[in-house]
Parts: C-alpha cells; structure tokens; sequence
C-alpha cells in the first residue's frame, strides 16, 4: 500500500530534531506545521510538564492520542512532529499510517543527552538526565520501527535530514 503523502509526520525520540525538521519541511513545501506538544499545550492551557504534575502522565497520553487523531483527520496538508512517546499507543501509529508518511528519526543517545540537557521542559527527564535517556531507550527500542523510513540524525544537519524525507516521500509516491 501506498504511503499518504499529503502529511509527512515525524516520529522519534526526544532531541533527534523532530521539531526543526519540521519547521524546514513545512517551509519548503509551502504547508502548515503543527508541533503536537505545543498544540496539546495549546488545548490544555498550560505547559506539558504541569499537565503531568496535575493531571499524570496517562492522563497527558489521553489528550495526546486525541489531539494527533483530530490532526490526522483533518483535510488539509501538514507537516507534524510529535512527542516522543507519541508512538506508544497502537491507535496512534496506525492513525499516521493510515494517514500520512512516517519518518523516525533517530540518533545515539550521548548525541540525545547533549542535545536536551539542560531542558527542563521535559518532564520524563527529571533526575539523571544521562540514566533516564539511555533507560527510556531501551524501552523504546523498536518503538518507532513501524515508519516508512528511518533516519540516523546524530551526525546530520537538519537540512540533510530535511532532503532524505522529501526524497523518501518522492520514491514513494513514485
């Protein structure tokens, strides 16, 4: 089957780009960007890290799966980055699958720990940023595996990142 091309949605751990990525595929495409996080942001009227203090962590995953549903339904183009953990739940993947073009991006996790240390916007990295980003990991590991396509940003810059899906999305609708 045939990839939907119309939304190219992004997928991925924490600090891969997901979010600059976007920026520059929206800008380049002439299309709306959406960033899920700001977004569910957006709806809740606070900051994801207070819906977690607030409201749990399940909770936020609630509002995540459907604020991504609504956005995917949507009739218009877009490009979006999700969370992290925007993937853990089926109906989510199979809710981009069904449509949109899925790219994971990935990088090392020192890269990942360089990249959002220091951020404390992230509430599933409080404490030990290093042990929580490598334990998070491994427990995503083949969490992302279900995209169209794969791609190590650790040693990319977000241009380089940016030409691989538009090429990715041009094969396939090839």
């Amino acid at each position: 089957m045939k990839a939907r091309t119309d939304k190219i949605v992004l997928v991925g751990f924490m600090g891969t780009g997901k979010s600059t990525v976007a920026r520059l595929l929206a800008g380049r495409l002439g299309i709306g960007r959406v960033d899920l996080d700001e977004e569910i942001e957006r709806e809740a009227g606070c900051t994801i890290a207070e819906l977690f203090d607030t409201k749990g962590e399940a909770h936020f995953r609630d509002l995540e799966s459907n604020v991504l549903a609504r956005l995917m339904a949507e009739d218009r183009p877009l490009v979006l980055a999700t969370g992290g953990g925007a993937v853990l739940r089926e109906a989510n993947r199979e809710a981009m699958l069904r449509s949109g073009f899925v790219a994971a991006l990935t990088a090392l996790p020192e890269r990942i720990i360089e990249r959002v240390s220091g951020d404390g916007a992230r509430p599933l990295l409080r404490g030990d940023v290093g042990e929580r980003v490598r334990r998070l990991m491994a427990e995503r590991e083949h969490a992302y595996d279900f995209a169209h396509i794969k791609i190590d940003t650790t040693d990319l810059k977000p241009d380089e990142v940016a030409d691989r899906i538009l090429a990715a999305v041009k094969e396939s609708t090839a």
